[in-house]
């Protein structure tokens, strides 16, 4: 099956005329002068009015998006928002010493969830780091164990985490 180019006038039994405005692994992303933006499968069955001969790029923009996002994350050291979970803001981190005669010492939750935070990151760069170094591969692989054993020695503090998703994760048994 050849695909159609951006620009391809079409007629859909449902929608009416349109016009191919984007084009993606699974889909055209078709105007419609009556129900404006669709999306319909490449299958779909429709007349073409007029075929735009065309290179089509098969990726999306939201794939490429995606994709970039994912890039960036991964080798940036831009790190991204992390959000404490709403019951702790505000809140505090009250230390009592074993010694009632020694002070206890309170440090706002947030602060400390800041510095967890940016531990995590400081970790990351490490094993991006150590991973595109010239270390041997079993150097590389000795060392990223100590990263995941700081990682699951992290979770811990998972619970002060907005999402599941941001939490520290360490190595899963087998």
């Amino acid at each position: 099956m050849k695909l159609l180019g951006i620009g391809s006038r079409i007629k859909h039994s449902e929608y009416g005329k349109g016009v191919v405005t984007n084009v993606t692994s699974k889909h055209y992303w078709v105007t419609f002068i009556e129900d404006g933006l669709e999306t319909i499968d490449l299958d779909s069955e429709f007349e073409i009015i007029e075929a735009a001969e065309d290179d089509v790029d098969t990726v999306s923009f939201y794939d490429v998006e995606r994709s970039l996002k994912s890039i960036l994350k991964k080798w940036s050291d831009v790190s991204e928002v992390i959000t404490i979970a709403d019951k702790w803001k505000g809140g505090k981190l009250i230390m009592t010493p074993g010694d009632s005669n020694l002070k206890s010492s309170e440090v706002p939750i947030d602060t400390f969830f800041h510095k967890i935070t940016m531990v995590r990151d400081r970790l990351r760069v490490m094993e991006q780091k150590i991973n595109s170094s010239n270390l041997e591969e079993q150097e590389k692989i000795d060392l990223q164990q100590y990263i995941t054993r700081s990682y699951g020695s992290l979770t811990s503090f998972n619970v002060l985490f907005k999402l599941k998703s941001q939490q520290f994760v360490g190595q899963r048994s087998k």
